[in-house]
């Protein structure tokens, strides 16, 4: 008959606390560590303070290089802020959080832990990185602006008064607003 392996909750609780243990260990800890090892050490049987050496430059190496990331972890968010402040009042384009296409005007910008956000004037938001179009709302006044793929170009305002206005015929009968007449 085979032997069935089973749950053991103290060899599992002991692989927690010795991993839980390890990871919350700082450099100081282990620096500690070594010292005592190194005071209670055979003298006829030294360590190999080259490896030591080398251990603890390791250490202080993995250290900065944490410490390095976090900032510019910092820095990058603090850029990431600043450019979406810029975008109040922008029209943007993009793929929302759940990757649908969506554009409008920026009204605030919205920090979530390490992701910043963008809220439209339309309630959609928009992760900063997902922008894809940025536009300056006052290019729109402008003749021959372009204008967002979203926005359909605004229709020019009907005067029911004018005669021929909207397509309809004019007092002599003819369309005034026909393109297949030429001048």
């Amino acid at each position: 008959m085979s032997q069935v392996s089973g749950f053991n909750p103290v060899e599992n609780a002991l692989q927690r606390n010795t991993q839980s243990a390890f990871s919350e260990m700082s450099s100081e800890d282990f620096i500690k560590i070594i010292f005592t090892e190194l005071s209670n050490q055979d003298p006829f049987d030294p360590n190999d303070s080259a490896a030591l050496l080398e251990q603890i430059s390791a250490i202080r190496s993995i250290e900065s290089d944490l410490k390095l990331t976090q900032q510019l972890e910092s820095l990058v968010l603090e850029n990431q802020l600043a450019s979406a402040g810029n975008l109040i009042g922008k029209f943007v384009g993009g793929l929302n959080t759940e990757n649908d296409r969506v554009a409008g005007y920026v009204v605030s910008v919205i920090r979530e832990g390490k992701t910043v956000n963008l809220e439209l004037d339309n309630g959609w938001v928009m992760p900063m990185q997902n922008v894809e179009t940025i536009i300056d709302p006052s290019l729109f006044d402008q003749p021959g602006a372009p204008v967002p793929a979203d926005v359909p170009p605004p229709s020019p305002p009907v005067d029911e008064d004018t005669p021929g206005a909207g397509g309809q015929p004019d007092s002599a009968g003819d369309e005034t607003d026909s393109e297949d007449e030429l001048p």
